[in-house]
């Protein structure tokens, strides 16, 4: 099926590299236009013109997004109304990694992973609804991970951030619900990504191996999910969660 976001804006977090930019990539390739925000411009910047070569109009717009700072959220939404008319779909992508167990962390580190994996989020959905509701509805879509599903032994502040995501998404999804914005969590497994590289490759091969699905997933796999969720495919999901994790959590 193409065309699955035809006329849709998309405003994507985190777009410039890993799973942000598939998501990018995947949503120009079926219809919709693009905003991509991040804090690493010259690759966003890449990414975008990459996007719009060979287009007989722009497809894709990047700009610097802190998402920690409402003032850059404001610039994304409103870069999406005049560039492209408006926004339906919101994708809250970027997100940090600490590998610190609940007593090595520190207070910092903390605070540094939960500004963007938790605060970046809700500051993206509080943006974004006003621009959404004029436009009749629209999918938000909270980027999580199967950590905000189970626990480990470290990564506390990884994991609680995570876990936040995923009941924030809920209360959201009742919140907007009226509004007609959709609001879903997707939680990745192992996916190649440059933050799986802060990870030892022993440690990575050793849990892939125990897998149902023995791999590590890829970008568009969990692309796949993320556009699902943005298309009228998925307008009666709303709160939901959905697990791209090649079984890790039936394990």
């Amino acid at each position: 099926m193409a065309n699955r976001l035809a006329n849709k804006v998309a405003l994507i977090s985190g777009g410039a590299r890993g799973q942000g930019a598939a998501e990018a990539r995947m949503f120009v390739a079926e219809g919709a236009s693009v905003v991509i925000g991040d804090v690493l411009d010259d690759q966003g910047a890449a990414r975008a013109a990459e996007l719009n070569r060979g287009a007989a109009k722009a497809r894709a717009h990047y700009l610097h997004l802190d998402v920690t700072k409402a003032e850059d959220w404001n610039r994304a939404v409103e870069a999406a109304q005049t560039q492209f008319g408006g926004l339906d779909v919101l994708v809250n992508n970027a997100g940090i990694l600490s590998l610190a167990n609940v007593e090595q962390g520190t207070e910092e580190e903390w605070d540094r992973v939960s500004a963007v994996n938790q605060k970046g989020v809700w500051l993206g959905m509080k943006t974004a609804a006003p621009a959404m509701r004029k436009r009749g509805g629209g999918s938000i879509i909270n980027i999580s991970s199967i950590y905000g599903l189970i626990g480990s032994g470290g990564s506390a502040a990884y994991h609680a951030s995570k876990g936040a995501v995923r009941i924030l998404t809920k209360t959201a999804a009742i919140e907007f619900g009226p509004d007609k914005i959709r609001v879903n969590s997707v939680h990745p497994g192992v996916i190649r990504t440059p933050m799986l590289e802060a990870l030892e490759r022993e440690a990575i091969i050793s849990l892939i191996n125990n897998l149902p699905i023995a791999r590590e997933g890829s970008v568009d796999e969990i692309a796949y999910g993320v556009l699902f969720l943005a298309s009228d495919e998925a307008s009666y999901m709303t709160g939901s969660e959905l697990v791209i994790d090649g079984g890790y959590t039936s394990l």
